[in-house]
């Protein structure tokens, strides 16, 4: 889950951001390109995405096997 929730930050942060932006910018949002958009605050609402989805999901673990508070 981990090297997912890694892998999925990479792409987002640097894809998004770096690697694909030629692409994204074809395309606007608020006036503004879309690879300038995700570089600058797409990439944050997928990271607390990310990290709401892992909060969840440990906790699902912990019930799972009892280790919950």
């Amino acid at each position: 889950m981990l090297v997912t929730l890694m892998a999925i930050w990479f792409v987002v942060s640097f894809g998004a951001g770096i690697l694909f932006r030629p692409f994204l910018d074809q395309f606007m949002i608020g006036g503004f390109p879309l690879g300038f958009w995700f570089a600058q605050q797409g990439s944050i609402y997928v990271f607390i995405g990310l990290i709401f989805y892992y909060t969840w999901k440990m906790k699902k673990i912990e019930r799972e096997f009892d280790l919950d508070d």
